[in-house]
């Protein structure tokens, strides 16, 4: 899934200007933020141009699996074994109908969702969206940083301390100086290592059956444990940052529709999870799964490499880590922007856009800074995706209102899109409920 081949489809972000443009303008042209293609590189014909057409699909569930989505599986599974693959298999339609739903808002409209919300609800709506969802990406980005940086501890046995500024510069490099895709293409190579959960799950030799009943027929428990993992991993699957930017890749207008893209996403999303979930409650026994460390997270993939899991492990963390911190970054400060309307894009060159240049550098100011704090990276990303998972809330809101106005979109959402968003938001809610009503009350 995330090893994209060399001629991978680019990967747009938006620069979301103050006023709107006329239609054909040349500032209607500039509105995207592309990163092209390396130079002499044509998108594919004939039999590929299908392939070719399924990359940005295959972006976004790269980068639905970072190193939180890993982690909180891993967790999920040492902490409750099978009794939580239902969540997993409910968040297929959940994910269906997200993706559906903003792709489709992207294409119409071709704005990001702040931008929408701040333009027909008011710029208090829209800041108050891009406040909640910055606080998600700034704890999402402090826990991946951890986790790269721990990962490099692991290959190197030096303490993770000494890798908190390179990686946090690496990213800022990548995103000012727009050599995402270029040097993102090694990396993503660098993940591969990780779909050998699939592997890992396989050579466990689980009961098929029980597998399909405990997916259907789950255990749960009245615990707020229990409660807890739920909204972590809606927090994981469903992550805003994601959500956000599926609406701003797709709001290219020369980006043509491609059903395969949301389909072949989840698809991969959902069987590495389960896969994730399998191979670690084989492995992986704990009082208090989410004080594990990063180490004792690898034996998870013991079954398919043996003693090589810590090394296979921290290669696949650095190289989906790598990946997913840029696009975060990017994301969160296109919030802002969208929220404010301020003049931002990639493409934009630093005097021409600085409260944006200026906000990604001070985000990987405070995610590197924060680093510093002893805190073990798997309790990081672990809270990182139930604060995701509260915050997520707001944000499938203004998509089903975004998507069911007429005013905005040319087409509304059909009966079953709108079941589905609704049955995401409230599982969600009803998660963080059951879960305050334990910890709190």
């Amino acid at each position: 899934m995330n090893a994209r081949s060399k001629e991978t489809c680019a990967v747009n972000f938006p620069k979301f200007p103050n006023t709107p443009p006329r239609k054909g303008s040349a500032q209607d042209r500039g509105k995207l933020v592309k990163f092209p293609a390396a130079s002499g590189e044509a998108a594919p014909t004939g039999g590929w141009r299908g392939i070719w057409r399924l990359g940005p699909g295959v972006v976004t569930g790269a980068a639905n699996l970072d190193p939180s989505a890993v982690v909180t599986a891993t967790i999920a599974g040492a902490a409750f074994a099978h009794s939580l693959l239902w969540v997993v298999f409910l968040v297929v339609p959940f994910l269906l109908a997200v993706f559906s739903a903003t792709s489709r808002i992207g294409r119409e409209t071709s704005k990001g969702l702040l931008d929408l919300v701040r333009e027909h609800y008011g710029r208090k709506f829209a800041l108050a969206g891009a406040i909640l969802t910055i606080a998600t990406n700034l704890a999402v980005v402090i826990a991946d940083i951890m986790a790269v940086s721990d990962a490099f501890s692991i290959l190197t046995g030096l303490s993770r301390m000494f890798f908190i500024a390179a990686t946090a510069f690496f990213v800022w490099y990548i995103l000012v100086f727009q050599d995402y895709q270029k040097i993102t293409r090694a990396l993503v190579l660098l993940s591969l290592p990780l779909y050998l959960y699939v592997a890992a799950a396989v050579f466990t030799r689980p009961n098929l059956w029980s597998l399909i009943h405990d997916i259907f027929v789950p255990h749960m428990q009245a615990t707020p444990q229990y409660a807890e993992n739920i909204l972590a991993l809606f927090g994981a699957f469903l992550t805003p940052y994601i959500i956000m930017w599926q609406t701003s890749s797709r709001s290219d207008p020369s980006h043509e529709r491609h059903d395969g893209e949301s389909f072949l996403s989840t698809a991969v999303t959902f069987v590495l999870a389960c896969s994730i979930m399998v191979a670690a409650s084989s492995v992986l026994r704990f009082n208090n799964a989410p004080d594990m460390t990063m180490r004792q997270a690898a034996e998870a993939l013991r079954p398919a490499v043996g003693d090589w899991g810590p090394i296979v492990f921290a290669i696949g963390i650095i190289g989906s880590g790598m990946v997913a911190l840029p696009v975060l970054v990017a994301s969160m400060c296109f919030d802002l922007a969208q929220a404010a309307g301020w003049k931002a894009g990639l493409s934009e060159k630093p005097w021409e856009a600085k409260r944006f240049y200026v906000l990604i550098s001070a985000a990987v100011f405070l995610a590197a800074g924060a680093n510093y704090m002893r805190i073990n990276p798997v309790t990081a990303l672990y809270w990182s995706m139930i604060l995701a998972g509260v915050l997520l809330i707001p944000t499938l809101i203004f998509i089903l209102l975004i998507s069911n106005d007429r005013r905005i979109m040319q087409t509304v959402n059909t009966r079953w899109q709108n079941f589905w968003l609704g049955a995401a938001t409230g599982g969600t809610a009803a998660a963080g409920l059951i879960y305050l009503r334990y910890k709190v009350f």
